[in-house]
């Protein structure tokens, strides 16, 4: 078995996150950090929002939606559909997803919250 450098593990879930939204949301992100700390992967993303999107944003009511979407129906899916690939990457059960959105700067924070410590 080889064994990966925990840097090496965070560009891994950064790739499975990308990977994830992608395939269940539309679009991925541009751009996406993520730092490992005890039991919490935590996400920096940006360019996450659709031509689209951006265009929603240009109202207030389109910002609404879009925060909207953009938080509690990502936490919603991550519920439906758990992220079984990143649970095997850091051998740790998902437990929740918390998310915020800033819209007009295009950047999310996700932090996937899993069941124990997934770093050593």
């Amino acid at each position: 078995m080889i064994t990966l450098s925990i840097q090496q593990r965070e560009q891994q879930f950064a790739n499975l996150v990308r990977a994830y939204r992608k395939k269940h949301v539309g679009k991925g992100p541009e751009k996406i950090k993520v730092t490992f700390q005890n039991n919490w992967a935590i996400a920096h993303m940006s360019g996450s929002l659709s031509p689209v999107e951006h265009f929603m944003i240009q109202n207030e009511n389109g910002r609404d939606m879009i925060r909207q979407a953009r938080t509690q129906m990502i936490k919603e899916l991550y519920n439906q559909i758990p992220p079984t690939d990143m649970e095997e990457l850091v051998g740790a059960k998902f437990e929740k997803l918390f998310t915020d959105i800033h819209v007009e700067n295009d950047e999310v924070i996700s932090i996937f919250v899993f069941d124990q410590p997934i770093v050593e």
